[in-house]
């Protein structure tokens, strides 16, 4: 094809997804030809204002085996554009180490965030090889006052396997002039090294001082003592680890809806559940993963390591208050640790379920690749939807990708859910109206190439407990005194105005998060005629202590509706509750609650996009009505104008408008026909144990297909 065609074909793509995908095709094109021409064509392309042409062209400079494209690429580390430095960072790691470089990538590590990330992840790579290149950077902390930027250096100093880095890595976590941050880094560092008896003759007494540092010198310890002498497996049945990071998962489901407690919180919770109950699942242990303290990893490790079947919780202590999913690729070291430490202390691990093309999906590919775990990823075409919506209403263009890939990391992101799929054991799919086009258009994977290694799972829900909500909420509707749940939204409807008494709920269940399009709701809500008609709910969020993401909701909605209005409005904003809880909530909406609201309420999801929708699946098991994006997984499985009404929830007016008509429906409804029809269709097709059933499937092929492989390879030595 040569480079030029390449380029061309990149520049010429009439999507954003299309060229990102081409890009490959030019870099495989550089490496192939690598010579004076190829740079220059490149080094052209870095020049123009297609800057998502410039970002292709950085990546395939990477390929070019020549001196001077690795001084253009180091070059790029000083750019005055924010993306192609980024871009620049991740690239050089492609090839051979540079000293030329390492200033400028240690100066990205000492100002944090994605880029200080890419660039750590570079030097990390060269470290390999050239240890003594990276310890240098040592001599980096002279000039660093700020605690949190000498904790990345010292930090970035522990990845450097060899021995050279233990003694200063030392010499940090015993100063006591260093800020504790410091000092934190080092000694987790040092549980990575070898295992090495004057390291646990060191460790202990800091372990011993107490406080956060002496909680890490414990885990650190732990670490030690693990690679001496890996824990025996005595279990029977299959061992399966999944992982959430984001989101601080217990079986009682207390946080789900705070932060980025969402549906996947709830989900693995049940799911895991009901792969140990359903002992055809051949499933004897699930372990699941999420953040905690250090203290709560500690303890879950000794549950860990006691070798107890059953569902088990593993905490992967972040060292540092919870952020936001998209701001948390900094977190990559620590997060690595954490997966490591758990994965190593459960003995025998057959597979580890990924879902998320975030840092903990990143980490815990690398640990299971050096722990020889296979992965089943869990694939949907995201951030690739986003893009292509965006880049079709014009939000978005060639001229500004770079800019927008700065917040977004949409480029790294695609990248890193085509390298889960290439490497995983196996793939498990969303439903979706035109699956295997959208992955061929959007994604570039071809899965009727290798079917067998691909499987559409729905996901499911818990009719135990949706059940349950129902009943109670039945039998309150009909004269019966409230359960505590039912009492608490009782309470909540009295204290709006008195002519908002006995109107139906418009409910929404899930995270404050721009996503999620809480703040349109209100706004295709408030103001209206529709207003007049129903009180909104909306269930979810850390309202005493709200990450960014919520401030943003929340501040958002306050423009429409402020706080000191809400009761006349009829706008209840309760904040995040327990999973049994919101599911009565949900059946109240739908039956009534005498004197407080009227029966034949709705739901509302007004996502951007939905992959599934759990939340959605639990209204429906309720019988209410629901409004869903007309897109994704609720297209699969809502009637549209049956059991529910689709709809552009982006569009303020395409989803007051479905509101209002959603209302119309089900308030004059006169039987329970449609909300049975709703119901049959959860119970049938979309359980928690069909769900555990067929991934339970999955797992089973995995480990037959990883047990072949390994013999394959004994027979063949």
């Amino acid at each position: 094809m040569g480079v030029q065609t390449a380029l061309d074909a990149v520049k010429d793509a009439a999507a954003i997804v299309d060229a990102m995908r081409l890009a490959d095709d030019l870099a495989f094109e550089a490496g192939r030809d690598p010579g004076v021409h190829t740079i220059r064509v490149l080094a052209q392309a870095l020049q123009g204002d297609d800057e998502l042409a410039a970002i292709a062209a950085t990546h395939a400079l990477a390929e070019v085996s020549d001196g001077e494209a690795g001084r253009t690429l180091v070059g790029l580390l000083s750019d005055d554009r924010a993306f192609l430095r980024e871009h620049a960072a991740w690239a050089l790691g492609a090839g051979p180490p540079r000293a030329d470089a390492m200033g400028a990538l240690v100066g990205m590590v000492v100002g944090g965030g994605f880029a200080g990330m890419l660039a750590q992840r570079t030097l990390e790579q060269w470290s390999s090889t050239t240890a003594e290149l990276v310890v240098g950077a040592e001599g980096a902390l002279l000039g660093i006052l700020e605690p949190e930027a000498r904790a990345r250096v010292v930090e970035t100093l522990g990845l450097v396997r060899h021995s050279i880095a233990t003694a200063p890595l030392m010499r940090l976590a015993s100063d006591a002039a260093e800020s504790e941050v410091v000092r934190i880094a080092a000694v987790s560092a040092l549980g990575q090294r070898p295992a090495d008896s004057r390291l646990a003759e060191f460790l202990r007494p800091l372990a011993a001082g107490g406080g956060l540092l002496g909680d890490v010198a414990g885990l650190a310890l732990i670490d030690l003592r693990a690679a001496a002498a890996p824990p025996a497996d005595r279990r029977e049945g299959l061992s399966v680890a999944q992982l959430f990071l984001h989101a601080d998962i217990d079986p009682l489901l207390s946080s789900a809806g705070s932060g980025d407690n969402g549906g996947i919180a709830t989900l693995l919770v049940r799911l895991g559940d009901a792969l140990i109950r359903d002992v055809d699942t051949g499933v004897g242990r699930v372990l699941t993963l999420s953040r905690g303290s250090v203290r709560e990893a500690t303890a879950d490790l000794v549950a860990i390591q006691d070798g107890g079947a059953g569902h088990v919780y593993g905490r992967i202590p972040l060292l540092r208050d919870a952020m936001p999913s998209a701001a948390a690729w900094p977190l990559r070291v620590v997060t690595h640790r954490g997966i490591r430490r758990i994965l190593r202390a459960a003995g025998r691990v057959d597979l580890l379920h990924l879902r998320m093309a975030d840092v903990g999906s990143l980490a815990a590919a690398d640990v299971a690749r050096e722990l020889g775990i296979p992965v089943v990823f869990t694939m949907a075409p995201d951030p690739h939807a986003v893009i292509e919506s965006l880049d079709r209403s014009g939000a978005m263009g060639r001229h500004d990708f770079g800019r927008v890939d700065v917040t977004e990391h949409f480029w790294f992101r695609t990248r890193l859910v085509q390298r889960l799929a290439a490497d995983a054991a196996h793939t498990v799919l969303f439903p979706r109206p035109h699956l295997q086009e959208d992955m061929r258009r959007l994604v570039g994977i071809d899965f009727t190439a290798r079917a067998e290694r691909h499987t559409t799972v729905p996901e499911g829900v818990d009719l135990t407990t949706i059940d349950e909500a129902v009943a109670d909420a039945s039998a309150h509707a009909h004269g019966d005194a409230p359960v505590p749940a039912l009492a608490e939204l009782r309470a909540l409807v009295e204290q709006l105005a008195p002519d908002r008494h006995g109107l139906p709920l418009i409910v929404s269940l899930g995270r404050l998060h721009r996503v999620k399009g809480m703040a349109t709701l209100v706004e295709a809500w408030a103001h209206h005629p529709l207003q007049r008609r129903a009180n909104l709910l909306i269930i979810g969020g850390n309202l005493e202590h709200p990450s960014l993401d919520e401030r943003q909701q929340l501040d958002l909605i306050e423009r429409s509706v402020p706080p000191a209005e809400r009761a006349e409005a009829g706008l209840l904003l309760p904040g995040h509750r327990a999973n049994d809880v919101a599911a009565r909530w949900l059946a109240a909406a739908r039956l009534g609650m005498p004197g407080a609201v009227a029966p034949g309420g709705a739901y509302a999801c007004a996502s951007l996009k939905e992959e599934f929708g759990i939340a959605l699946l639990e209204a429906m098991a309720t019988g209410l009505l629901v409004v869903a994006p007309d897109g994704g997984g609720p297209a699969t499985y809502i009637e549209n104008r049956v059991t529910g009404i689709l709809t552009a929830t982006w569009d303020v007016e395409c989803l007051r408008s479905a509101l209002d008509e959603a209302l119309t429906r089900a308030g004059g409804e006169d039987d329970d026909a449609r909300a049975d029809v709703a119901r049959a269709m959860v119970r049938d097709r979309f359980t928690i144990q069909r769900m555990s059933s067929a991934l339970a499937e999955v797992y089973r092929e995995v480990v037959r297909d990883e047990a072949a492989l390994l013999e394959q390879l004994e027979a063949a030595r």
